[in-house]
Formats: C-alpha cells, sequence, structure tokens
C-alpha cells in the first residue's frame, strides 16, 4: 500500500492494538511524518455538538465513500504506524 497522504481517508482497528477484535474505523490523514508514521484525525457518525466538530458528508470524498454522515473530531489527534492502516477510503 502506498502511504497515505495528507487529506486522505482511511480505515484503521480500534483499539489500534488488535486489528483482529478491534472495530474498523475511519480516519483522517493530517500528516505524513517522516519514515513510516501518520498522524491522524477521530471520525465518528456520533453527532457531536462541540464547537471543534467538522461535519463530513459522503459527498465530501474524492473517491470511495462513507457508509453515513460523519463528524471529524480535530480535538482527536493521534500516531500510528503505516502498517496500522487497513485500507484508503478517499
Amino acid at each position: 500500500m502506498v502511504k497515505p497522504v495528507a487529506g486522505e481517508i482511511v480505515v484503521i482497528p480500534f483499539p489500534r492494538n488488535d486489528p483482529v477484535a478491534g472495530k474498523h474505523r475511519p480516519a483522517l490523514v493530517i500528516a505524513d511524518l517522516p519514515g513510516a508514521d501518520l498522524i491522524l484525525c477521530q471520525i465518528t457518525s456520533r453527532a457531536h455538538w462541540d464547537s471543534f466538530a467538522v461535519p463530513l458528508d459522503k459527498s465530501d470524498c474524492e473517491r470511495g465513500q462513507l457508509d453515513q454522515p460523519c463528524f471529524i473530531r480535530p480535538q482527536r489527534l493521534f500516531t500510528v504506524e503505516q502498517h496500522v492502516i487497513l485500507h484508503s477510503v478517499g
């Protein structure tokens, strides 16, 4: 898999340390760090009424699509290694 770039939506397992038992969740790539690390931002389908949540509609993906309308949670950032990513949504 080619390393995702900033702005791309990817799918990763949560919890990240157990890809078999974890649920598959979308995340937004914020930054491509040196080596295999990426900074990601949580995406959730639950409505969040905080002032930071950004609505994300199915039509916002350039390629691929999300199953339902979601919210980007910019206050929920985390770092992962590229090998954790299951696939790209767009």
